[in-house]
C-alpha cells in the first residue's frame, strides 16, 4: 500500500529528525503554514547551481517527505533571488572531474531526481528567473509550473557535449510534444516564459512581484482539499500517462477504492450535506 495511504500520519522510522528541524546546507525551508512548505534552492552565488552537496540535500529532502510527509501536503519550489531559479550543473564543481568522479556524482543526481518525481505530495516549481540546464528539468520534474514573466527556459547541454540527464527527453516531450521538443534540446537555444505557455510546458504565466503570492494561492487550495485523496489522485495520473488505457482504468479505481474506508471520505460527504467547510485529517 503507498505511503500516503498507509502512512501519512504515521511514523515509519522513529529516530530520524523531523525535516522541518533540519538546517541543510544548499536548500532553505519554510513552512509558512500548516500544511504548506516553501523550499529555496538557495546558493544565490553560484545560480542556485547543483553541486554534489545541493544532490543530497534535495535526496535526503524529498525521501523524508515520500516515508512520512508530516501534515505537508503541498510544496512550492522556488530559488534564492529575483533573476535565477537554477543554473544546472555546477560546472565549476564539474571542471576537471574525472570519469568516475562525474558518474558517482551523477548517480546522485539520478537518485534526488527519482525521489523528487515520488514525492507523494504535490511539488510546485515557482521559477523565479532563468531555469537552464538541470534547472529547467528540476522544472519540468515538478507536478506543474508556475513562471514569473521575466523567467527564460533552455536545456543547453549538447553545447557542453553531454544531453538531457535529469528526465528532459522523458518529460519535455510528453509537455511540448515530441517535435517541439527535439527543437528546443537539439538547437539549445532559450525560450521564454511565454513561450513556455503557449507550448503547454508553464501551467501559468505570473508578474515578476507576484509569482510567489499567485504559486501560494494555488498551493493553499491543494492543501485545503483531501490529502488522501490528492495523493492518489497525482500517483493515478503519473500511473495513467505510462501505461495503457485499460490498465490506466484499474490502477485508478484501486486507487479510489482505497480512499472509501477514510474518515476523510465521511468528513467531506458529511460536510456537503451539512453545507459547511470539510475539515480534513488525512485519515
Amino acid at each position: 500500500m503507498a505511503p500516503c495511504i498507509a502512512h501519512l500520519n504515521k511514523r515509519l522510522v522513529t529516530d530520524r529528525a523531523e525535516v522541518m528541524e533540519k538546517e541543510y546546507e544548499t536548500l532553505k525551508l519554510e513552512r509558512i503554514e500548516d500544511h504548506l512548505l516553501v523550499v529555496t534552492l538557495d546558493r544565490p552565488h553560484a545560480g542556485n547551481s547543483t553541486n554534489t552537496q545541493m544532490g543530497r540535500d534535495f535526496l535526503d529532502l524529498w525521501t523524508e517527505l515520500y516515508i512520512d510527509q508530516q501534515g505537508i501536503r503541498c510544496v512550492v519550489l522556488t530559488g534564492a533571488g529575483d533573476r535565477i531559479f537554477s543554473a544546472g550543473g555546477d560546472l565549476k564543481e564539474r571542471n576537471n572531474m574525472t570519469d568516475e568522479d562525474w558518474h558517482r556524482q551523477h548517480s546522485l543526481f539520478e537518485r534526488a531526481r527519482q525521489s523528487l518525481m515520488q514525492c507523494p505530495v504535490p511539488v510546485i516549481a515557482a521559477v523565479n528567473g532563468a531555469a537552464y540546464g538541470g534547472g529547467a528539468e528540476t522544472a519540468l520534474t515538478c507536478d506543474f509550473i508556475f513562471a514569473a514573466k521575466r523567467a527564460k527556459f533552455a536545456l543547453t547541454e549538447v553545447k557542453l557535449g553531454i544531453m538531457p540527464g535529469g528526465m528532459g527527453t522523458l518529460h519535455l516531450p510528453r509537455a511540448v510534444g515530441v517535435r517541439r521538443a527535439k527543437q528546443i534540446i537539439l538547437s539549445a537555444e532559450p525560450f521564454t516564459a511565454d513561450e513556455a505557455y503557449e507550448w503547454g510546458m508553464v501551467n501559468k504565466v505570473c508578474n515578476d512581484d507576484t509569482l510567489m503570492d499567485e504559486t501560494i494561492e494555488v498551493a493553499r487550495k491543494i492543501c485545503s482539499n483531501a490529502p488522501l485523496s490528492i495523493c492518489q489522485a497525482k500517483k493515478s495520473m503519473n500511473v495513467s500517462t505510462q501505461v495503457d488505457l485499460f490498465n490506466g482504468f484499474a490502477f485508478e479505481i484501486e486507487a479510489y477504492n482505497n480512499l472509501v474506508g477514510t474518515e476523510d471520505r465521511l468528513e467531506g460527504v458529511r460536510a456537503f450535506n451539512e453545507k459547511r467547510k470539510a475539515e480534513f485529517k488525512g485519515r
